[in-house]
């Protein structure tokens, strides 16, 4: 089990998020609707993982990753997206960004990538 935090600006996404997260029997210790609140309530809550949604208003999910890599070199970061815009997650991986997951995504899919991230 491990603390997760989820920031997306969809209400329906961490709706979906929170219901496979249960399901595999995490923790959500916190949401945040904006990139702003993401920096915030990471650095309160220090998340085991971030579920990091690119497309955020107020700050986008690039400048989110520098700045809680920048506060926590260790946090572990899975991008959220339904952009195909490789460029920019390619920059989020290389900023510290631990994996990503494509939209629309599986169960399986979130819960692997969490997995993977837990037996590193």
């Amino acid at each position: 089990m491990a603390r997760m935090m989820i920031a997306d600006d969809s209400d329906a996404i961490r709706l979906v998020l929170k219901d496979i997260l249960s399901i595999g029997e995490h923790e959500i210790v916190v949401e945040a609707t904006d990139g702003a609140e993401a920096v915030k309530f990471y650095q309160e809550h220090n998340p085991d993982i971030l579920l990091l949604d690119l497309a955020m208003p107020k700050k986008d999910g690039l400048t989110v990753v520098k700045e809680v890599i920048a506060a926590d070199p260790n946090a572990k970061i899975i991008l959220i997206t339904a952009s195909d815009d490789q460029k920019t997650i390619n920059q989020c991986l290389e900023q510290g960004a631990t994996s990503y997951i494509s939209k629309p995504f599986d169960f399986n899919g979130v819960l692997k990538a969490i997995s993977d991230i837990l037996e590193k």
